[in-house]
């Protein structure tokens, strides 16, 4: 078996490598969701830079002395003598070590933003900058890493923030695009459009998934094998993941909400508040600031609207923004918390059931993902204009995708199906469609409309007939082709 490699983030290994070769003194901030890849990526420039001084340390969750016994541990675990009794000796170590030439990153970063923590923040301002006033000559610098970015900004972006504007970097890390997805498993199992909608269902762009997979054998298996190794055997890896890393600190605040908007993904506000009340008339009373709170704090929800509204418009729908938390609530939740109790193979492949369903409107945020990637990477027929989105109003006309292109003045609208035989009998009901947008829409009357047929996999009598209709056959196979840097055709097996 091929080991594992690092994948992607390329032009982030190079802007953090171009950080450590400064040669003076840095304090990055690193950004992004858990399991994101954040530490891998510190730990491949480090590596990449020959920068052996370091000191990694996690902050817990917890009061100051709980946070001084973790990093006394990690403090043994480095091989560094120092021990610190105090968040103001925390604060001037971590200056000493930077002295020193160390490299120091702080992972979850944004605990200290509890209120029993935040005075570090105070303490560190001192020492960072005192370091500052002398940068050329301080060789090491700090690194500091976190996944709730609104907790991340309070830190270190508000104005009235003891860190405001100190650091010298900053890194966003968000999912792995398709192309690193499509090396990955090219390298470790294979690039059949099946596979990878099942996948990027699941785990989206999140490496240490990819990697969970990897390491439990399961990465090319079918789908049965995978659920099972991954989230219904007693050392399942990911069967605890969503709890410990994304529900746990709401303590159940926010359950009955987020479960609604994973089983229902493109529900309205007033869909959510309804459902809510009937359970808990109370609890739908507080339904505007729980959707405020979990989109603007914890951006776990997103506010979708259709191409071309204006932001204040009323046609808003909601969705889970992470893929394997929305899988989580939808579809796993549940029957992995019964495996003491029922058949597990009947649960799992009730799971898998309930994944299927879902993707096909991962299908179509995986084509407009592809769409916009090719383009930005300057590998499409179709250079984007605009971001992909649907198309839908109040009177019932819906369109999967439109894609729209200013330079070449042409518009493509597209049907997505996870089932190809679904393709030929939605084409009316699009070109309906269509023609409404359009008279909506005045300014695309002289300008080239297109329609495309996205599903994972098209046959070629199947694509005879949609260019019968005047329509665009894209597989997924079709649309990822450019990416791939062997430009090589799937072998056709169909392993999932």
């Amino acid at each position: 078996m091929q080991p594992w490699g690092f994948y992607g983030r390329q032009r982030e290994l190079a802007d953090l490598r171009a950080i450590l070769e400064r040669g003076r003194w840095f304090f990055v901030q690193v950004s992004g969701r858990r399991r994101i890849g954040k530490t891998s990526l510190i730990q491949q420039a480090l590596n990449q830079a020959g920068r052996q001084k370091r000191l990694y340390i996690q902050i817990p969750d917890s009061d100051p002395t709980g946070v001084l016994v973790a990093c006394n541990d990690y403090l043994e675990t480095f091989g560094i003598k120092d021990r610190v009794r105090s968040l103001g000796e925390l604060a001037q170590l971590i200056a000493k070590l930077a002295e020193q030439g160390y490299v120091i990153a702080l992972d979850e970063f944004q605990y200290f933003s509890r209120k029993p923590l935040f005075d570090f923040c105070s303490l560190l301002q001192a020492e960072i900058d005192a370091l500052s006033a002398r940068a050329d000559r301080v060789q090491g610098g700090l690194i500091v890493l976190g996944s709730l970015h609104a907790e991340m900004a309070a830190l270190l972006e508000d104005r009235a923030a003891p860190l405001f504007n100190r650091s010298t970097d900053k890194l966003m890390l968000d999912h792995l695009d398709v192309a690193s997805l499509l090396e990955m498993l090219e390298i470790h199992a294979d690039c059949e459009p099946e596979r990878l909608l099942f996948l990027w269902n699941l785990f989206e762009g999140v490496p240490k998934f990819y990697r969970d997979a990897y390491e439990q054998g399961v990465l090319n298996a079918d789908r049965p094998a995978l659920l099972r190794a991954l989230f219904f055997s007693s050392s399942s890896p990911l069967k605890g993941e969503a709890d410990n890393w994304f529900l746990r600190e709401f303590r159940g605040r926010y359950d009955m909400l987020l479960q609604h908007i994973a089983r229902h993904p493109g529900c309205t506000n007033a869909d959510i508040e309804a459902a809510i009340t009937n359970v808990s008339p109370q609890e739908g009373k507080q339904v505007g600031g729980y959707l405020k709170v979990l989109s603007e704090r914890y951006a776990m929800i997103e506010r979708r609207l259709p191409i071309f509204a204006k932001p204040k418009a009323r046609s808003g729908r909601y969705y889970i923004r992470d893929n394997f938390l929305r899988s989580w609530l939808a579809a796993l939740q549940r029957p992995v918390s019964a495996v003491h109790f029922s058949p597990e193979a009947q649960l799992i492949a009730q799971a898998d059931q309930l994944l299927a369903e879902a993707e096909g409107s991962a299908l179509e945020e995986l084509a407009g993902r592809l769409y916009e990637e090719t383009s930005r990477k300057g590998l499409s027929d179709f250079p984007l204009s605009e971001r992909i989105k649907g198309y839908w109003d109040r009177a019932g006309i819906e369109i999967d995708l439109v894609a729209v292109s200013e330079s070449t003045r042409r518009i493509r609208f597209g049907t997505c199906k996870r089932n190809p035989d679904k393709l030929l009998p939605s084409l009316a009901s699009l070109r309906s469609n269509v023609d409404a947008f359009i008279r909506h829409h005045t300014q695309y009357e002289n300008w080239t409309v297109e329609y495309c047929a996205i599903a994972p996999r098209i046959s070629p009598a199947l694509e005879d007939k949609l260019a019968a209709e005047g329509v665009i056959a894209q597989s997924l196979t079709d649309l990822w082709q450019p990416l791939l840097p062997t430009h090589a055709v799937p072998s056709g097996k169909t392993g999932v």
